[in-house]
């Protein structure tokens, strides 16, 4: 099998040392090269001809950032992967990196150990690099629901009264392709669980909410579930809808993580499936995994209504194939027609 090529571009030679190290221990990975900036490294993506670089963000002579977007529109066909420092100055440029077509991301390890380290970037940073270059896989089994809208089936009985989106890898840029088409008087709140960590979601919802009609805001506990606001899940905690005092507000926990995740897709979608039931809408896009599964499964069993990104437009189709094959998808949906179908669901409403 061939092995995936990976360039390593950090303006640190201890830092581009222990990458190495951690990368050539998968037999599945070659180390082809190494950069100390984004001018080198793009100076030697030609000869090297890597499907994947590591790219730090803060570097000097040329950034990781206008590199980025050199690399992006030179050599469109390799995929990059950030690494960005767990600050906020750090995950505002990662969400700008994913915007500009990074693959995803990694944060540099705050630990003072090698070995601490060296296993997390192994357990973060190689399933990512083998989901950048996927390997031949079976073809997905045929859903056993259309793969277009049907008008008899877009407005069920059911009053829909809240959208649940779950999404991972590709997931910021494809949530800017949806949140900001959606027009300000969308008439039901809109719940967001994007596999990052702390700060990085905040800054998430930052730039979404400029790009968008909608308010987007990072979910904050207790707060009133409210139409015409966009609530995203904080890294690091579990975000659930529940009812005091007979209103629905955000509960926010640290609860285990779930599929290796926290927040967990699972988590959220489990909650509206007991709060809302039929009245709930379920969107499943970009990722890696199956984090969302389960709790599609018991969204879908209360009434839910139960959307897919396609494979074609998904920067990896793990999250949305996962309910695809199990006959759980309403609708398996382009990228580019999710915001649409949205708003023709909720026409009558929005028009009111």
């Amino acid at each position: 099998m061939k092995k995936i090529r990976v360039l390593v571009v950090d303006d640190s030679p201890v830092f581009r040392k222990l990458l190495s190290e951690v990368l050539r221990s998968d037999r599945e990975i070659e180390v082809v090269g190494t950069a100390s900036n984004g001018k080198e490294a793009l100076e030697k993506i030609p000869r090297l001809k890597p499907d994947v670089v590591t790219l730090d963000i803060e570097m000097p002579v040329m950034d990781g950032l206008t590199a980025l977007e050199k690399i992006h529109r030179l050599y469109p066909q390799v995929r990059v992967i950030m690494f960005s420092s767990l600050t906020q100055k750090g995950a505002k440029e990662t969400i700008k990196a994913l915007s500009l077509g990074a693959f995803d991301f990694v944060t540099k390890p705050s630990s003072q150990s090698l070995t601490e380290s060296f296993k997390r970037i192994r357990e973060e940073l190689l399933p990512k690099i083998k989901s950048a270059v996927p390997r031949p896989r079976p073809p997905i089994r045929k859903p056993r629901t259309p793969s277009r809208p049907q008008p008899t089936r877009l407005f069920p009985t059911a009053r829909r009264e809240v959208v649940a989106i779950g999404v991972s890898t590709g997931g910021p840029k494809a949530l800017a392709e949806v949140i900001p088409r959606l027009p300000g008087n969308f008439p039901v709140p809109i719940l967001i669980v994007q596999h990052m960590p702390p700060i990085f979601t905040a800054q998430l919802a930052a730039r979404l909410d400029q790009l968008s009609a909608l308010r987007v805001i990072e979910a904050n506990q207790g707060v009133p579930v409210t139409p015409g606001k966009v609530f995203i899940a904080p890294g690091d905690k579990h975000m659930e809808v529940r009812i005091t005092n007979g209103t629905k507000v955000i509960h926010l926990h640290k609860g285990p993580p779930e599929n290796s995740c926290r927040p967990a897709v699972d988590v959220l979608f489990r909650s509206v499936a007991k709060v809302y039931g039929a009245r709930s809408v379920g969107v499943i896009m970009t990722g890696m995994g199956h984090d969302g599964l389960a709790g599609a499964k018991q969204m879908k069993e209360a009434g839910a209504l139960i959307i897919a990104q396609d494979e074609a437009t998904s920067v990896v189709y793990g999250m949305p194939r996962a309910v695809v094959e199990a006959g759980i998808a309403d609708y398996v949906l382009p990228l580019g027609e999710i915001a649409n179908f949205l708003q023709k669901l909720f026409r009558q409403r929005i028009a009111a």
